[in-house]
């Protein structure tokens, strides 16, 4: 059975909800015969490379708050991060482009380290003092993640470089209707959206896998809580 998510480095409730599909998949008695893959999703596709500024004011300028209303915003985010066992920062941040860091992880899903470096890129942005918008930092991630230094410069130095892949992927997404992140879809049968509890993704997991004697048709279903939190095509993120 495959499992695709639909998401974004920017996006905190991607971070979490990967965490907790995790969890999900961990306690699904056939998760040995589930294959995961990682799908592009940009939350501001059309910022330009290089133009970064502090999540903190990205958020007060976005929702009209002061910048310590922000901060509980992040605050916030952050205890759910915590409770699922990850760190967060909410001071210090950056926010930006992301094609990039998407067009590295196709060559890394290729090279079977896509996970590797999704789970660097993740805590790198949300965990640690490191940048995910400068191609010196990418290069520095994939290499943790086991791929080649030549090969990831090779990429980045070409802007055409798993661009149609990137943008395919996002294609994809809207013609299943996924009109936020993170939005995963299991087997072409079932959508679940947004950062929803690990139980959740094993009763899904589970209903998923007794229906694999239908024919696969397109995701018209959503299971789990319609309002959980999750980062919309807009950029904006459930607090």
């Amino acid at each position: 059975m495959r499992v695709e998510i639909w998401s974004d480095i920017a996006c905190p409730w991607c971070y979490i909800g990967k965490a907790r599909f995790e969890k999900g998949l961990a306690a699904f008695a056939h998760r040995d015969e589930v294959e995961v893959v990682h799908r592009s999703f940009e939350l501001d596709p059309h910022r330009a490379k290089g133009d970064t500024g502090p999540v903190l004011e990205m958020l007060a300028k976005k929702y009209g708050r002061t910048l310590d209303e922000a901060r509980a915003m992040e605050e916030h985010v952050a205890s759910n991060a915590r409770s699922e066992g990850l760190e967060y920062r909410t001071d210090g941040r950056d926010h930006g482009n992301t094609f990039d860091i998407h067009r590295l992880l196709h060559l890394a899903r290729e090279r079977g380290r896509q996970n590797e470096l999704l789970d660097l890129a993740y805590r790198a942005n949300f965990a640690e003092e490191r940048s995910v918008f400068d191609d010196e930092s990418l290069i520095g991630l994939a290499v943790e993640a086991g791929l080649d230094e030549a090969e990831a410069r090779a990429v980045l130095a070409d802007p055409a470089a798993y661009a149609d892949a990137v943008r395919a992927d996002e294609r994809e997404a809207a013609e299943l209707g996924a009109n936020g992140v993170p939005f995963f879809v299991l087997d072409r049968r079932y959508g679940v959206s947004g950062g929803q509890p690990a139980e959740l993704f094993t009763q899904a997991l589970e209903q998923a896998w007794e229906s694999r004697v239908l024919q696969p048709v397109a995701v018209t279903a959503t299971a789990g809580d319609a309002d959980a939190p999750a980062c919309d095509v807009n950029g904006t993120c459930a607090p």
